[in-house]
């Protein structure tokens, strides 16, 4: 393709051309141009973005039916958007991680924040998920994987495509094997402790790697500690936990698909007789626990994203407060409780501000020992406060 076959996509007059050159991403919808020739560009198609001087800005992925209009790909207008340049994208991100693990397992692609917006991958060894959540990165998803093969040497490639960006961007479900075999859970090891991963069928890539510095820093509380790990999944503090020397530990969670394969991982670990689950709701198990007197020396919280988007952050923020309120009675004197959110649309004040009103509302005391967030295998992009999600506060109780 050359340069004069792409089309053109041309900033409104009242559009913050501004922040786009000072390195935001992302266009609206309401920020372009749309008339009968910008609607018909194909959903994923590559444009150039213009202001209303008619100067370029970029290359940007188009997607005319997703509210992020255009995705920012390169700020050089004659770069080619093909094979080369996915390796060299992918290349760069390799290095980082490389530099930082020792042992390959990690977030390997962070969307934007790695110059391929959308795009998630998670490397687990040898096996890689891949996650196109952009319409480019299902278009390209091929040479997307034929990239990674290429600069990682994996083995076996998964395509999930289940998250609910894909929804907002027009993309069907879809997990798949796209390259080599993947037969059952993948064991990964990880702050002493070992996961079982479930690539094809568990939740978003399998395993919540961003969480990595945070069960480290809880693993320095467990020594010796009964330990209750709330939102669990496949036992992410829980295990970290039982690899730092846990008496015992409780896990929490609504699947028992997730319970199921954190036992698996307690039993590789040679920790069994150590771990214990409780399927239900969380919200009433941490109920029921308090109604049975139960004490644990260290309690973790660790829910999925209640306040995804601005207009659920005030239910949201109810729910965070509420955990918090009922999680701080079951926390023995000098004791700590760990909360965590995920969601991007609840900031750390804000987040922190509920998690303080219901150790509160608890009737409890706390120091504020830690503040935590994600690993470095997922940067954040300068410009994108959504790259940010992850907050993880630790407290102890008096």
């Amino acid at each position: 393709m050359v340069l004069e076959d792409y089309p053109i996509v041309r900033l409104k007059p009242n559009a913050d051309a501004r922040r786009l050159r000072h390195g935001h991403p992302w266009v609206y919808d309401n920020e372009v141009v749309t008339d009968r020739r910008t609607r018909a560009i194909p959903p994923g198609s590559i444009a150039i973005l213009q202001d209303t001087e008619r100067r370029s800005l970029g290359l940007v992925a188009v997607n005319p039916a997703s509210k992020i209009f255009a995705r920012m790909l390169d700020r050089d207008v004659t770069a080619r958007i093909g094979p080369d340049w996915l390796r060299a994208r992918m290349q760069q991100a390799l290095d980082l991680r490389a530099w930082l693990y020792p042992d390959p397992v990690y977030r390997l692609i962070h969307a934007e924040a790695d110059g391929l917006p959308g795009v998630v991958i998670d490397r687990f060894g040898d096996v890689a998920v891949v996650q196109p959540n952009a319409a480019w990165a299902e278009r390209m998803v091929a040479d997307i994987v034929a990239a990674l093969i290429a600069v990682t040497g994996v083995s076996a490639v998964v395509k999930n495509g289940t998250s609910r960006a894909r929804g907002l961007e027009g993309l069907a479900e879809e997990t798949t094997v796209m390259h080599g075999a993947v037969t059952g859970p993948v064991p990964v090891a990880m702050n002493g402790a070992t996961y079982m991963a479930d690539l094809l069928g568990g939740q978003k890539t399998g395993l919540f790697l961003d969480q990595r510095e945070n069960h480290a820093f809880a693993a320095r509380l467990v020594r010796d500690a009964r330990m209750l790990d709330v939102f669990s999944h496949v036992g992410g503090f829980g295990l970290a936990g039982l690899a730092a020397g846990a008496k015992h530990v409780l896990a929490v969670d609504g699947s028992a698909a997730s319970l199921d394969l954190a036992a698996e991982g307690a039993k590789a670990m040679g920790a069994a007789d150590r771990f214990e689950a409780r399927r239900g709701d969380a919200f009433d198990v941490l109920t029921a626990l308090g109604a049975e007197g139960a004490e644990f020396d260290v309690v973790i919280c660790d829910p999925p994203a209640f306040a995804p988007a601005k207009p659920a952050l005030e239910a949201g923020l109810r729910a965070y407060e509420k955990v918090a309120r009922l999680a701080a009675p079951l926390v023995a004197p000098g004791g700590y409780l760990g909360l965590c959110s995920c969601s991007h649309a609840a900031d750390l004040a804000k987040f922190r501000q509920a998690s303080i009103r219901g150790i509160g509302r608890a009737g409890r005391q706390a120091q504020l020992l830690h503040t935590g967030f994600a690993g470095p295998d997922h940067p954040q992009h300068p410009a994108l406060a959504e790259s940010g999600y992850l907050k993880a506060l630790f407290f102890r109780l008096l």
